[in-house]
């Protein structure tokens, strides 16, 4: 298991086995995505279809339209 310690400047290292890993090095960007308790840091550098899998699946399932219409609801700029 890989730790580490957040600093009063809210850093944290990555141990270098991950950095490895994941091929990050200075200057690498890395997204962190709140979900529930966690954090999912997700490295800028890899493809978006790397993602595929990590969140369980929901409980129920919509159809791209209702997607859309969701979307056109929250997201309209009209």
């Amino acid at each position: 298991m890989h730790y580490s310690t957040v600093t009063s400047k809210g850093q944290v290292t990555i141990p270098a086995e991950v950095r490895e890993l994941f091929s990050l090095s200075t200057g690498s960007k890395i997204e962190f995505i709140p979900y529930n308790d966690y954090i999912i840091a997700v490295p800028l550098n890899k493809s978006v279809k790397n993602l595929k899998g990590i969140l369980p699946k929901p409980a129920t399932s919509i159809s791209c339209e209702e997607m859309n219409n969701i979307i056109k609801e929250n997201y309209d700029r009209d």
